[in-house]
């Protein structure tokens, strides 16, 4: 059985990638966050809840202990998320790693200048490459609250397609990533809707 950590528990993202692993297989959930109250447990016999900082090495290398998959969707100091948790999987012997970063950090999307907002989400990304793990990075367009879970990808160096993407279709690839041994690893893709 598969056991996933997800850090930043209780972003809109990883609140849906939540109910839709616990819908859809028979993984083990722990749910990392900041403040672990502002979350209720979604599901006492498979899920775990985990209250610790994403730059604190050691705490995440403690959550990491048994996890096979780790997943990050974040928001604030991003780089040095990034490296904490780099490091701990590291020391904690983790190897796949699925990180949510933004459509624009490579310059993909077409006409559209995005500079100095992005370098957060690009300069976390070039430490997940640099990583040597099996990592895959997903540059999602904006959520939107559309019924369907069809996505369209692009891979880096491709100019993305599109504006947007439905918070389901990005919980259900995150589903797939989660629990498909290889697929996109050491991939950079951009989510849109199909």
């Amino acid at each position: 059985m598969t056991h996933i950590l997800l850090i930043g528990a209780n972003g809109q993202l990883a609140r849906h990638a939540t109910a839709r692993l616990l819908a859809a297989t028979d993984a083990r959930l722990s749910l990392f966050l900041r403040r672990a109250h502002r979350l209720p447990n979604p599901a006492p016999a498979r899920v775990r809840m985990l209250e610790g900082d994403a730059t604190d090495v050691a705490a995440l290398q403690a959550a990491m202990q048994g996890v096979d998959v780790v997943y990050a969707s974040l928001s604030g100091d991003l780089p040095r998320m990034a490296t904490a948790i780099v490091a701990a999987m590291r020391a904690a012997g983790v190897r796949r790693l699925i990180f949510v970063s933004s459509m624009g950090i490579h310059g993909e999307v077409p006409g559209e200048p995005y500079r100095s907002v992005l370098d957060p989400y690009r300069d976390a990304a070039a430490i997940v490459e640099a990583s040597g793990l099996d990592y895959t990075i997903l540059r999602p367009g904006w959520f939107t609250h559309q019924k369907g879970e069809r996505y369209q990808l692009t891979q880096k160096g491709q100019p993305f397609i599109g504006h947007d993407v439905p918070l389901n279709a990005l919980a259900q690839l995150s589903v797939d990533l989660a629990t498909t041994p290889g697929l996109h690893t050491g991939c950079s893709v951009g989510v849109s809707t199909a």
